[in-house]
């Protein structure tokens, strides 16, 4: 057993405008999570120029926000988008719980179905998604899969277009991230509480996968984010917090939300990239805290690798 990390509270970055809550109508998502929401906030992910972007889940719309804290509403369509991630070219892939992998052009704000179904069958229902520095893009698909229903799986899409099966047979699978080197992927198993670790060969496929981190409580991990010393940001909701582990999987730090209790996904901006920024669903806010170490910037990869 461990000791209790020190604790930090986080402040308010942005709040979602009255103007941009939707309370006069329920969609068959916001019926499901059971909660009077007048927007559910989750996926939040950076594009090159500071702009912070996320989704609402139970209303299909997707918001970039401006480094002033400023909301801007991108889109709104039929769909249940769970994540968000921001391809090096400036484009916005989401992970849609209804329709697949989606992407949207930042410049005429369209979007349109990437990939929606797996040897000929379709998603259980996308949940979050990952970029590697090769371009590769990682996707949890979680659907409602549990404990007794161990159907989740994770899936490649390769810059060609191929798609492959990684893993099968998870409970919840939700958050994933890859660490700096790109050789480690993690992922969030809601039903089962915890973490997994999972080595990538030279050519792809899965290893050895195991449980590198076990949490308690009556709700099980969301989003995660990885900062540049392999260490995981991981968002508790229910809990009301942030746990951050060093890359040896020892807790460093609880991130107490300041308002709300449900804290979906985490992601690592600011100017110097130190800053953690929280969506959290209950109160429609973009929490954020300063951290140790920054997070493990994509596009600096990129950059390095061409």
């Amino acid at each position: 057993m461990f000791a209790a990390p020190p604790t930090i509270e986080t402040q308010v970055f942005a709040t979602l405008p009255e103007g941009l809550r939707i309370r006069n109508r329920m969609s068959e998502v916001s019926r499901y999570v059971r909660g009077n929401f007048d927007s559910f906030l989750e996926g939040p992910a950076f594009d090159r120029s500071g702009n912070l972007y996320c989704v609402d889940l139970v209303f299909g719309r997707i918001f970039k926000v401006e480094p002033q804290g400023n909301f801007q509403l991108i889109t709104e369509y039929d769909g249940e988008p769970n994540g968000l991630a921001v391809h090096q070219d400036g484009r916005i892939f989401v992970a849609d719980r209804r329709h697949g992998i989606m992407v949207i052009n930042p410049d005429d704000k369209r979007i349109q179905p990437i990939v929606g179904r797996y040897d000929l069958e379709p998603f259980k229902g996308p949940n979050d998604l990952a970029f590697s520095a090769d371009g590769a893009l990682y996707f949890t698909d979680q659907g409602r899969s549990d404990l007794v229903n161990a159907t989740g799986r994770v899936y490649r899409l390769n810059g060609d277009g191929g798609l492959d099966l990684l893993l099968d047979r998870l409970p919840g699978p939700c958050g994933i991230a890859l660490d700096p080197t790109g050789h480690l992927l993690y992922v969030t198993l809601t039903r089962l509480n915890s973490v997994i670790k999972v080595p990538l060969l030279q050519d792809g496929r899965a290893s050895r996968v195991l449980n590198f981190i076990q949490l308690s409580g009556g709700g099980g991990p969301d989003g995660l984010a990885i900062d540049c010393e392999g260490g995981l940001a991981i968002a508790h909701p229910v809990m009301g917090a942030v746990w951050v582990f060093d890359w040896r999987g020892q807790p460093v730090l609880r991130v107490n939300l300041c308002r709300g209790r449900l804290g979906t996904n985490v992601a690592y901006g600011g100017p110097d990239g130190r800053r953690l920024y929280i969506t959290e669903a209950e109160t429609g806010t973009i929490q954020c805290a300063d951290m140790p170490h920054g997070g493990a910037s994509l596009f600096s990869h990129l950059a390095e690798k061409h």
